[in-house]
C-alpha cells in the first residue's frame, strides 16, 4: 500500500491506502497467534503499549494495547494517521466533534467496539476519540501509526480539551 501510495504527497489520504490498512488490520486481528503471552501483559497504572514492529524507513509502528478493565485513553485526535483492530474483549470508542469557536471537543457518539472492529483514522482533530474498557476483564487491541517506532509515545496523540458536560 506503501508502494501504491508513493507518488500521493500524503499516502494516508487515499481511499486505497485506507482501504488497505483496514483489511490488514482485520487479517492480523483473526490470527489467534498473533501475540504472545508477554505482548498481552497489562499495568495496572495504565494502558500498556507493546512495540510489536518499526518499519526501518520509518513510516510506521505497529503495537498491542492491553487495557485492563477500566483503564482508558485521554480524549485525543493524532498528529498522525492510524488504525486499530479489537483483538480481544470489548473497548467502548467515543467520538468526538471539535468545536473551533469554543476550542474543544463535545460527545458525538459512543460505539461497543468487539473483536474484529476495525477503523482508520486521518491525522486531525476531525476524529476525536476515546477509547477505553468498560468491562471487568482485560481487552487488547491492535494499533499502527504513522510515526517511527523511536516515535511512538510522543508523537501520536494530540491531547484535547473536552467540553464541561464530559469531564
Amino acid at each position: 500500500m506503501f508502494g501504491a501510495c508513493a507518488h500521493l504527497p500524503e499516502p494516508s489520504h487515499s481511499s486505497y491506502f485506507a482501504r488497505s490498512m483496514r483489511i490488514a488490520l482485520q487479517e492480523a486481528a483473526a490470527d489467534a497467534a498473533l501475540l504472545t503471552p508477554a505482548q498481552r501483559e497489562g499495568s495496572v497504572e495504565n494502558y500498556r503499549r507493546h512495540l510489536l514492529a518499526a518499519d526501518p524507513q520509518g513510516r510506521y509502528a505497529i503495537a498491542a494495547l492491553v487495557w485492563l478493565p477500566h483503564q482508558a485513553s485521554p480524549v485525543h485526535a493524532h498528529h498522525t494517521w492510524c488504525g486499530y483492530a479489537v483483538i480481544e474483549g470489548t473497548l467502548n470508542e467515543t467520538v468526538f466533534e471539535w468545536d473551533d469557536s469554543q476550542e474543544c471537543a463535545s460527545v458525538a457518539r459512543s460505539l461497543a467496539r468487539k473483536p474484529g472492529a476495525v477503523s482508520f483514522v486521518r491525522s486531525g482533530r476531525g476524529s476525536i476519540h476515546r477509547l477505553g474498557n468498560c468491562s471487568d476483564a482485560p481487552a487488547v487491541s491492535l494499533h499502527i501509526y504513522g510515526v517511527p517506532g523511536a516515535h511512538i509515545g510522543t508523537h501520536v496523540n494530540d491531547v484535547v480539551r473536552v467540553a464541561p458536560a464530559f469531564v
